[in-house]
């Protein structure tokens, strides 16, 4: 495979993206469940203390360990990445930034759970933490398709190539070539829909 790397241009803003991918909106489907849960908290919470739950600090706990999970996936994709790098890196550190003040904001929570300021600020954070992970989990499928896309262009040269061959030794190795490229683009394809 050849080593050149696609000049891709971004031509849209990873800060300004809608979820429109089914696979993407499952995966964020629970963190989505959870901040509406929040959302639709009363605007007016009881004034009786009620002692602090302790399913927020396990809930927390949970949150962060995902998050480190997505970093962690997130870095070695960054490391690997032949396009995309810089938006990869910066949308690593955004989910970093926005993981650090969720952590504040649900701990400080937690201490007053029925503070109404207190809740919106975790709302916001969360809701903050949710669009640096769609980000991420975008640019990383971008980079994906950049990566399928470059395989793609490696088979259509073979298969070029195999148009315009002269002689049965050649056709033999070109073939072979072109079995190889099309089994490597059919399991990165089949790893995809994984």
């Amino acid at each position: 495979m050849s080593t050149k790397v696609p000049n891709i241009k971004l031509k849209i803003d990873p800060r300004d993206l809608q979820i429109q991918t089914f696979t993407v909106e499952k995966l964020l489907e629970p963190l989505v469940i959870q901040v509406t849960t929040l959302v639709n908290c009363p605007q007016n919470p009881s004034n009786k203390k009620k002692g602090r739950s302790k399913r927020a600090h396990v809930l927390l706990a949970s949150v962060e360990e995902a998050t480190w999970n997505l970093l962690d996936k997130g870095e070695k994709i960054a490391k690997e990445a032949a396009v995309f790098k810089e938006e990869l890196h910066a949308a690593l550190a955004d989910v970093r930034k926005e993981s650090q003040a969720l952590k504040v904001s649900a701990e400080v929570f937690t201490s007053d759970p029925c503070s109404l300021p207190r809740r919106q600020a975790v709302v916001q954070a969360a809701r903050s933490l949710l669009a640096a992970v769609t980000r991420l989990l975008i640019l990383a499928d971008m980079v994906d398709v950049a990566y399928l896309l470059q395989h793609l262009t490696v088979f259509q040269r073979t298969f070029e190539s195999l148009r315009n061959v002269s002689n049965k030794s050649d056709l033999q190795k070109t073939y072979q070539k072109f079995q190889k490229d099309l089994e490597n683009l059919d399991y990165l394809a089949y790893k995809r829909q994984q």
